[in-house]
C-alpha cells in the first residue's frame, strides 16, 4: 500500500470538518471518569487573531487532547469577548469612512452596526481556530454579551451594589481624550518619550522670594491648588502655611506640608493639581486642596480660564503656558527628561490623567481570599515566580474603575429617578422608581468594562446563575492559559468573583506564558511590522508545524523567540514521519497485516526501539503533567526523528528484505507497526492533523485516534538488556561514520575496516549483527581482531572499549585530502596565533568581562583539539 506526498491543506480542512461532525469534540459526561475542563481566554470579536492567540490555542489544545486521550470527561469551552472600546472604535471608524458619526446616527442603530461587525469577525475567529485543529466544543460556545452572560453580569452588578462594593463617585482615572472614556490600566500602553522638564518660579506672595517647581505638563499649572513640601524639609519649615501667588491666572495657593514630596528630588516642592495627577489627588483629598478642572473631556482648556487659553488644544496651551511664563521671567531652566506616557490602546491618543464621576468596585474586600487562595496552592500559578508579583498587585490593589463611556457592551442596570433624586439598581428593568414611585427614569448610558464580564467566564459560561449540570461537573475548571501580562487584570479578577459568587476557585492551575519576540530579540507587534500571520504560516507550513513551533518554544514565563526558518523546519519534521509511514506501508501488498508482538520474538533492535518507545513516552507523560511543553516536544522529536527513522527504520531495511529469514523479518515488521502506531498517538496532541491523516491508514485502525489511549510509557526495564547491546552496536558505527567523515571518505563509499577490541563480548556482538553494522556504516569487508597496531594509510577512531581502523587506499582521493588537510591547518594555526596574542594581552583580559574571556579561552582549547586531529589525520594518509 502506498500513500501520496504530504499536502497540508488537503487534510487538515477535512479532518477538522470530520471531527465536528461526529461530535469528538463534545465531553464524554462520564461523571466516573476525572473531568479536565478549560475555558478558552476569548479572543476580541474586533478582526482576525495574531500569533499570540495561536500560541494561547496550541497549548491549551495540547493539554485537552492529551487528557481527552487518557480518558478523562474533557471539556474546552469556547468563546469570544465583545471588546468595549475596541470594537467601538472600529466600528466609529467605519462610519468616519462613510462621513458618519455614532451621534447622527444614534444609539439603537449604532449598536445594530456593531453587531453586524461582530458577527463578521465572528466568522472570521472561528475559522482561524479552526484552521489551528482547536478541539474545543462548539457547541458549548459563548459571547460576553449573549443573554445567558448578561444575566450573569446584572446579577453579579446589583449584589454588589448591594453590598456597598460597588459605588459611584468622583475618582480618578485614565481618561481618553479621543474616545471620551475613562480607561482600564491594561487598555494605557506606555510609551518612552524623549521631551522636557520644566522648572518654574512661584513667587511668594507679600514678600520676597519664590518656590521652584518642576512639571513635565506645565499647562496642568492652570489647575494647581497648593505647593506640597515635606515635613521633614528644613528648607521649608519656614514657608508651610504661606502663601504663593500662581501666575498667570493670580490665583493665591497656599504651601502645605505632606509625606508625598521626596526632598531628595529637585527643589523638594511639587505642584498639586488634584484634578489632573493621581499622586495630587490623594494628597488634595488629605488637605481639603480644591479640584480646579483646566481641561475639558475633548482635551481642549476649560472656557474659565484666561482667554489666551481658553478652548485651545492642551499641547497649544503647553506652549503658551511656556511662553507666557518665560516673558515674566519665572522659568527657572528647562531639562531634556525621558519618561514613560500613557496611550490610548485603541487610538494611540495622550492619556489624561482626570478626576471623573464614575462607577467604581471596591476589591479591597474580595482581594484576601484570593491571594489566601494562591498561598495554600488551591490556585496554582506556573512559573511560581509570578506569585510574587500577583501578591505585590493584590496588596496594593485599587477600586476598579468599571464603567465606560462607551455604547457597546453590558449597560449599567442603574436608573436615575428625575423626581427625586433616586438611583435605584435592579437586575430587571426599572419602570417606576422606588422611592417615590415616578415613572420619569432614565438610564445609565455608561457601559461596564470588559474586564467585567471577562472576570465571570469561568461560571457564567457554564450557565450561571443557574445550577447547571456544567457547574456540578467542571467547576473549578483545570488549567487556564494566558500571558503573564494580564495575570492582574484578568486572572486575578476571575479567581476575586470567582470565590465571591461560587465561594470556590474558578480554576485550579494558571500557566502564564512570555511574549512572543522576533529574531532580534524585538517583541512582534502589527505597528512594528515584525509579526508573523499564523494563517499565512498554516497556509505554507500546515498547522501542525506551526503547532509543533509554538510548543516546542513555550517555557512557562519565558519569552519565544520566533522565526520562520523554525516552522520550517518542523514541516521537514512532519515529512520525515509521512515518509516513515509511508515505508512501512510499502511492505503491506508483500507481507500483508503485522503479527501480534506476541507471536514473534523481537530481535535485538526490536527490544530497543521498544524500550526506548516505553521511556520517552514515560517522558512525555511526565513532562505534560510538568507543564514543560518545550522538553516533551523535544523528547518525542528526537525518538521520532532519530531514533525511529535514523536508526529503526534503517537497521530494518535488510530484515524486511527477508535478508535474515521469516521470522526476523516478521518481527521487524509487527515491531515497526507497533512503534509507529504508539508514535503517532504520543505526536497527535501536538500535531492532531498529520497523526490523525497517518493513523487511519495503518492495519486495524477504528474510530479516530483523538480518542485512543495515550502511550503510558515506563522505564524499559524489561528491554534493558537489548537496550545496552544494541546501544553499543549504534556506537561502533557511529564511531565508523565520524572516522569516515574526519578522513574524507565520500558518503556510500565502502571501505574496509578493522574493529579491534579486547573484550571477546564485544566482538561477538559485533559479530552477531554483522550484517547491520556494516550496512549501517557502509562498510565492505569488516575483520574484528583482540588487537591492531596503528599504522600509515588508516584512519583511526576511538570508542568505548574499542578502536576501528578504516583502510583508505582507495576510498579517498590521496593527494586531495592532503591538500584540503593543509589548508584546514593553516587557517587553524592562524586562528590560534591570533587568539592566543589576545589572551595574552593584560589590556584585554583587565578590561573584558568574565564570560567574554571564558569564551574565549574555551575557543583556544576547542581549536588545539581540532589541530591535533588533523594533524592526526594527516599522519594516517597512505603515502603518494
Amino acid at each position: 500500500m502506498t500513500i501520496e506526498r504530504y499536502i497540508p491543506s488537503e487534510i487538515e480542512q477535512r479532518w477538522y470538518k470530520h471531527w465536528m461532525e461526529q461530535k469528538l469534540f463534545a465531553p464524554s459526561m462520564d461523571t466516573s471518569a476525572d473531568p479536565f475542563c478549560i475555558v478558552i481566554p476569548p479572543p476580541n470579536v474586533t478582526g482576525s487573531l495574531h500569533m499570540g492567540h495561536a500560541w494561547d490555542s496550541a497549548i491549551q489544545d495540547i493539554l485537552i487532547r492529551w487528557e481527552r486521550m487518557r480518558g478523562k470527561n474533557t471539556l474546552w469551552i469556547p468563546g469570544m469577548d465583545h471588546s468595549g472600546i475596541a470594537l467601538q472604535w472600529m466600528v466609529e471608524r467605519n462610519l468616519r469612512e462613510r462621513g458618519q458619526t455614532k451621534e447622527e446616527l444614534g444609539r439603537e442603530k449604532f449598536l445594530a452596526e456593531a453587531w453586524a461587525f461582530k458577527e463578521a469577525s465572528h466568522d472570521t475567529i472561528f475559522e482561524q481556530l479552526s484552521r489551528m485543529g482547536v478541539s474545543c466544543d462548539w457547541s458549548r460556545e459563548r459571547f460576553t454579551l449573549d443573554e445567558g452572560l448578561s444575566r450573569a453580569v446584572r446579577r453579579v452588578f446589583v449584589y454588589l451594589y448591594r453590598e456597598g462594593l460597588i459605588y459611584r463617585g468622583d475618582r480618578m482615572v485614565n481618561w481618553c481624550p479621543r474616545c471620551m472614556t475613562a480607561l482600564s490600566d491594561l487598555e494605557v500602553n506606555y510609551k518612552e518619550h524623549d521631551s522636557f522638564m520644566y522648572h518654574f518660579r512661584y513667587p511668594m506672595h507679600e514678600e520676597e522670594g519664590y518656590v521652584a517647581i518642576a512639571t513635565t505638563r506645565p499647562e496642568t499649572m492652570l489647575g494647581d491648588g497648593a505647593v506640597a513640601v515635606h515635613p521633614d524639609d528644613q528648607r521649608y519649615t519656614d514657608k508651610v502655611g504661606k502663601i504663593v501667588m500662581l501666575p498667570l491666572v493670580d490665583r493665591l495657593i497656599p504651601i502645605i506640608a505632606d509625606q508625598h514630596p521626596d526632598p531628595e528630588v529637585g527643589s523638594g516642592a511639587v505642584k498639586i493639581t488634584a484634578a489632573h495627577d493621581p499622586d495630587d489627588f490623594e494628597v488634595a483629598k488629605r488637605h481639603d486642596v480644591p479640584l480646579i478642572f483646566i481641561m475639558e473631556e475633548d482635551g481642549r482648556m476649560s472656557d474659565h480660564l484666561p482667554e489666551r487659553y481658553r478652548n485651545q488644544d492642551r499641547f497649544v496651551a503647553r506652549e503658551r503656558v511656556i511662553e507666557d511664563l518665560d516673558r515674566l521671567g519665572l522659568v527657572d531652566r528647562v531639562e531634556r527628561h525621558v519618561h514613560q506616557v500613557g496611550h490610548c490602546s485603541r487610538c494611540d491618543t495622550v492619556l489624561e490623567p482626570r478626576v471623573s464621576l464614575q462607577w467604581f468596585a471596591d476589591m479591597k474586600a474580595m482581594a484576601q481570599a484570593s491571594v489566601e487562595a494562591v498561598r495554600e496552592k488551591r490556585i496554582e500559578i506556573l512559573p511560581e515566580f509570578q506569585e510574587k508579583i500577583f501578591y505585590e498587585w493584590m496588596n496594593n490593589i485599587r477600586d476598579w474603575c468599571v464603567s465606560r463611556q462607551l455604547w457597546w457592551g453590558h449597560r449599567i442596570p442603574a436608573w436615575y429617578c428625575r423626581a427625586c433624586g433616586e438611583i435605584v439598581v435592579s437586575e430587571e428593568d426599572v419602570t417606576a422608581c422606588t422611592a417615590c414611585g415616578s415613572s420619569d427614569l432614565d438610564m445609565e448610558t455608561d457601559v461596564l468594562d470588559t474586564w467585567f464580564s471577562s472576570g465571570l467566564w469561568p461560571f457564567s459560561t457554564m450557565g450561571w446563575p443557574d445550577a447547571t449540570e456544567d457547574l456540578k461537573i467542571f467547576y473549578p475548571t483545570s488549567v487556564l492559559v494566558t500571558g503573564y501580562d494580564i495575570l492582574f487584570f484578568w486572572v486575578a479578577r476571575m479567581a476575586m468573583l470567582g470565590i465571591k459568587f461560587l465561594e470556590e476557585i474558578p480554576f485550579h492551575q494558571v500557566l502564564l506564558h512570555g511574549l512572543l519576540r522576533d529574531q532580534n530579540g524585538e517583541k512582534m507587534s502589527k505597528t512594528k511590522g515584525n509579526g508573523i500571520d499564523p494563517l499565512e504560516m498554516i497556509e505554507i507550513y500546515g498547522a501542525d508545524a506551526l503547532r509543533f513551533t509554538l510548543a516546542s518554544g513555550t517555557v512557562l514565563g519565558r519569552d519565544m523567540v520566533l522565526q520562520e526558518a523554525t516552522i520550517e523546519g518542523h514541516r521537514n519534521f512532519i515529512n520525515k514521519i509521512w515518509n516513515a509511514t509511508r515505508f512501512t506501508l510499502g511492505y503491506r501488498d508483500k507481507l500483508g497485516d503485522p503479527k501480534s508482538l506476541d507471536d514473534v520474538t523481537p530481535g535485538l533492535f526490536d527490544g530497543w526501539v521498544l524500550g526506548r518507545l516505553e521511556r520517552v513516552a514515560g517522558e512525555a507523560n511526565a513532562y505534560l503533567e510538568q507543564r514543560r511543553f518545550n522538553e516533551a516536544a523535544y523528547a518525542l522529536y528526537h525518538f521520532v526523528w532519530h531514533e525511529l527513522c535514523d536508526w529503526y527504520v534503517e537497521i530494518v531495511k535488510p530484515l524486511l528484505n527477508g535478508e535474515r529469514g521469516e521470522d526476523p523479518q516478521a518481527a521487524a515488521y509487527a515491531t515497526l507497526h507497533v512503534v509507529l502506531d504508539a508514535s503517532l498517538k504520543l505526536l497527535h496532541p501536538i500535531m492532531p492533523f498529520v497523526t490523525e491523516e497517518l493513523w487511519q491508514r495503518l492495519p486495524g485502525a477504528s474510530g479516530s485516534i483523538m480518542v485512543q489511549p495515550y502511550p503510558a510509557g515506563g522505564n524499559g526495564a524489561r528491554h534493558a538488556d537489548q537496550m545496552a547491546q544494541a546501544g553499543r552496536i549504534i556506537e561502533v558505527v557511529q564511531t565508523v561514520r565520524t572516522v569516515r567523515g574526519e578522513s574524507g571518505v565520500r558518503p556510500r563509499q565502502p571501505v574496509d575496516v578493522v574493529l579491534a577490541a579486547p573484550r571477546a563480548a564485544l566482538r561477538e556482538l559485533v559479530e552477531r549483527e554483522r550484517l547491520i553494522v556494516c550496512t549501517l556504516a557502509d562498510i565492505g569487508e569488516l575483520t574484528l581482531a583482540e588487537s591492531f597496531a596503528k599504522q600509515e594509510g588508516y584512519g583511526h577512531g576511538v570508542g568505548d572499549g574499542f578502536e576501528v581502523f578504516l583502510s583508505l587506499a582507495g576510498a579517498i582521493d590521496v593527494q586531495q585530502e592532503r591538500t584540503r588537510i593543509c589548508r584546514e591547518l593553516a587557517r587553524t594555526e592562524q586562528k590560534i596565533e591570533m587568539l592566543a596574542a589576545k589572551l595574552e594581552n593584560k589590556n584585554f583580559i583587565a578590561k573584558a568581562p568574565g564570560e567574554v574571556v571564558e569564551k574565549n579561552r574555551q575557543e583556544l582549547s576547542a581549536l588545539r583539539t581540532q589541530l591535533e586531529k588533523l594533524n592526526e589525520g594527516l599522519s594516517q594518509l597512505p603515502a603518494g
